[in-house]
């Protein structure tokens, strides 16, 4: 297999003293570089890619490789294998008993003890415990805060102008870097209103939250993201003693109650008959705090970069407000901030000639499952009018009919992720708030980082862009 030789012809360099990482050449975007070919003529994937600038830039032709020719991809560098494809990766997400649940110790060290980490029928009791405040009429209810929030943060445009640092004036025009005066903090500040986090502790929360996910992974920040959690539970801990005696409110626009906030609903939650203990409640909400806020960053940013690169169905959408949901989900399938998620497989198994033993680190990766031409076609394309993509509610069992398929961003099955809904909300919500305000938005172009030609703009690549440089006209 061309895995395989690639991996046996590192480690013979490896022992014969060759330790230098070749050079992955940076390839216009859509091209892949040539790591050599098997007999038959199929390319090799030579497993140093994956920690090459390249991929993170430009991973679509590889994985169109894989899914082509290794869809059952062993990478012996870095111990795991990897399934590309659409329908091979559902099938895995949906058998629970084979693929049951995520690595051990791949979350828990920063975001502490979560449900993350556990399958069949207890990992479906205790994501239901939060999952459940987090859709249908609870998720309506929550709406007004998300539209609060957004209108708020713009509000305070004129003030970070003033300042001039991701905001400035200049002959009637605007100039605004998006994530930092928007889309980084936003989502983190809805999630504490959903929570019911008192004003005076949220601006605490950014810091919390940026910690904790730079921290996972092993990574070198992994210390500041345990003490950054410690520093959360502790703070919560005060809080849920005192909601399990006076429960607090969320309100409407108008001031009414309109259910109680979830850290109040998590105090009377029980489990087996049993109300929840201080630590479940509290790394509920780390989980909810650590997990909430990336992919709603990702999506806003990825959204208004795709969209205004395409201006022709930006001025539809723009005309047509009911489009931003087509507009989060073509976005999610074309450039997901989630590239996917890591399992383990319960027994030994055979794909595509390939024996996977028991205990193996499988990733489904969905970025590539999202770019299947078996699924949906021309997939580098962005078209939020495609008519193989569904567009409609997010559904756990996914959706598959009359020729149209779910992106796979959130995955499907049990592990769907649990905050897909209200990411949605926030994501939609957020960007109709923003193009209310902003009139004739434009990509800043100058103010943006330049792709190897020294021209267009640099590739979103792996997860999302980190700035998006808007000018727009003041009225």
């Amino acid at each position: 297999m061309a895995a395989a030789g690639a991996f046996v012809r590192f480690v013979e360099r490896m022992a014969s003293g060759e330790t230098d990482s070749p050079e992955f050449p940076l390839m216009p975007v859509g091209q892949a570089c040539d790591m050599g070919r098997d007999a038959d003529g199929a390319p090799h994937i030579d497993p140093r890619l994956f920690d090459s600038p390249e991929f993170a830039r430009n991973p679509y032709p590889y994985y169109r490789i894989m899914r082509d020719h290794h869809p059952a991809f062993h990478d012996g560098l870095h111990n795991c294998y990897y399934l590309t494809r659409y329908d091979d990766i559902t099938r895995c997400y949906f058998d629970d008993d084979g693929f049951n649940t995520i690595p051990k110790g791949s979350s828990s060290g920063v975001l502490g003890n979560t449900q993350l980490e556990l399958s069949g029928i207890e990992h479906k009791r205790r994501r239901n415990l939060y999952g459940q405040h987090l859709v249908g009429q609870s998720l309506e209810a929550r709406i007004p805060i998300i539209e609060r929030q957004a209108a708020s943060m713009i509000e305070g445009w004129d003030a970070l102008a003033a300042d001039g640092r991701w905001a400035r004036d200049s002959h009637g025009v605007r100039t605004v870097e998006l994530g930092r005066a928007f889309a980084n903090e936003f989502p983190i500040s809805v999630v504490c209103g959903v929570l019911g986090i008192p004003q005076a502790g949220r601006g605490r929360f950014y810091y919390w939250y940026n910690s904790m996910m730079s921290g996972l992974g092993g990574s070198q920040n992994q210390k500041r993201g345990l003490e950054a959690r410690q520093d959360l539970e502790d703070y919560l801990q005060v809080i849920v003693a005192e909601r399990r005696v006076s429960p607090s409110f969320l309100h409407d626009h108008a001031g009414r109650p309109v259910g109680k906030d979830i850290i109040s609903k998590l105090c009377e939650a029980r489990l087996d008959g049993d109300l929840l203990s201080t630590e479940e409640i509290t790394s509920n909400v780390a989980l909810v705090v650590g997990g909430g806020g990336e992919t709603t960053r990702g999506a806003i940013m990825n959204m208004w970069r795709l969209l205004l690169e395409h201006p022709t169905q930006a001025n539809r959408v723009f005309a047509d407000e009911s489009l931003w949901d087509q507009v989060f989900h073509e976005t999610l399938r074309h450039s997901t901030p989630i590239g996917g998620q890591p399992r383990h497989n319960s027994f030994d198994i055979e794909m595509y000639g390939r024996r996977i033993p028991a205990g193996s680190l499988i990733n489904m990766v969905d970025v590539s499952a999202n770019h299947d031409e078996r699924v949906f076609n021309d997939p580098e394309a962005f078209d939020i009018f495609r008519p193989d993509l569904y567009s409609g509610k997010l559904l756990r069992s996914g959706y598959r009919k009359d020729g149209r398929c779910s992106h796979m961003a959130f995955g499907v099955g049990p592990h769907l992720c649990p905050g897909a809904w209200i990411a949605h909300q926030e994501a939609v919500i957020g960007s109709r708030t923003l193009w209310r305000h902003m009139k004739n938005p434009r990509i800043r172009v100058e103010s943006m980082a330049k792709d190897i030609d020294g021209v267009s703009l640099a590739p979103i690549g792996l997860g999302s862009i980190r700035e998006l440089w808007l000018d727009y006209d003041l009225a």
